[in-house]
């Protein structure tokens, strides 16, 4: 099933725009409100291979998507068009972030980035070298988590004093216990196998407070993916991505103590709550040097995350000059102590 949004004036393709957050006409202008927008100014057409192959509503011809893509163009017009069948019953999404960078606000924003690099080729920092641009909502899964740990530790304490002619250091030993609850809400996990995992979780945070009830609308313009693993495939996953976070608790509870042994940690963390969410993410297609760079853009805050490529010659100037430095420097502590500067 493929759904477009016609514009009540002049019955052209209106898209979501990430400025206005509303449904807007590219040929007269015209924006309306998402929640108000009439059911009968939404095409829908269905057609008989539904897993690769839909029908434009404007000329016709054949959108041919793979079968993860739920929201695309047509090649041949341009209309943006949602696939709505992809998008229903275990396939829904529960919220979804708008974008609200623009694709120019993206393109500006990724050329400054580019400036920014110290150690990159002149040549990558001036050139205007994009080759494409592309907007995506990515299927996350959003869980709320609860986490219990049990924790059994020795800590010393170290004391040195002097007594007469002799020094000396007393060392105390402490049984550590800890019996701890944690709770964390909406932590993040991309559910497509297309994107780079450490790419996506780079690209965090992101403001929840934007967070919305998912309508079709939202995706009119754009690309979108549905998920390729349910929340219980990436369990593991988001569990392993707050360990980290999980530990760093615990340490910050155990001070005071010149050392610390842990005897025994027994952490376990389960699932409360899942959410399917679709989160808003520009592509970048970067040529140079016969080479194309990818990078991801968070569609939301412009945070942009990628490997550009490295100059060699300023990578050596600059360590050069690190060593350089630092051979005046202790020339300068040897002529202080008395030796000569050179």
């Amino acid at each position: 099933m493929v759904i477009q949004y016609k514009c009540p004036n002049c019955g052209d393709d209106m898209a979501f725009d990430s400025e206005s957050g509303k449904l807007s006409c590219h040929s007269c202008g015209r924006k309306d409100n998402i929640e108000s927008f009439k059911d009968e100014f939404i095409v829908t057409t269905f057609s008989e291979d539904e897993a690769k192959e839909y029908i434009c509503n404007n000329c016709g011809a054949v959108v041919i998507t793979d079968a993860d893509t739920t929201a695309t163009s047509c090649s041949f017009c341009g209309a943006g068009v949602v696939l709505g069948d992809r998008l229903s019953g275990a396939l829904a999404p529960a919220k979804v972030i708008p974008f609200t960078v623009s694709k120019e606000e993206a393109m500006d924003a990724f050329r400054k980035w580019c400036k920014n690099g110290r150690l990159t080729p002149r040549g990558f920092m001036t050139a205007d070298r994009i080759k494409g641009i592309t907007g995506i909502y990515v299927p996350f899964w959003m869980y709320d988590l609860e986490s219990a740990a049990k924790i059994n530790a020795v800590g010393t304490k170290v004391r040195t004093y002097t007594q007469g002619e002799y020094i000396y250091t007393e060392t105390s030993y402490y049984d550590v216990y800890r019996d701890i609850k944690m709770n964390y809400v909406k932590v993040p996990v991309d559910a497509s196998e297309k994107m780079n995992d450490e790419m996506m979780d780079k690209l965090e945070p992101y403001d929840y407070r934007s967070l919305k009830k998912f309508k079709t609308p939202y995706l009119a313009g754009y690309f979108a993916e549905k998920y390729n693993y349910n929340d219980d495939e990436l369990l593991s996953r988001v569990k392993s991505k707050v360990n980290s976070y999980i530990n760093s608790y615990i340490s910050s509870t155990i001070t005071g103590y010149a050392s610390v042994q842990y005897k025994n940690q027994d952490i376990e963390t389960k699932k409360k709550h899942s959410y399917y969410v679709l989160l808003p993410i520009w592509m970048i297609y970067y040529d140079y040097d016969k080479h194309e760079h990818t990078f991801a853009m968070n569609g939301q805050t412009g945070k942009v995350v990628g490997k550009p490529p490295i100059s060699f010659g300023k990578v050596a100037a600059w360590f050069g000059g690190v060593a350089s430095s630092t051979f005046i420097v202790l020339k300068l502590v040897s002529y202080l102590l008395g030796g000569g500067l050179w």
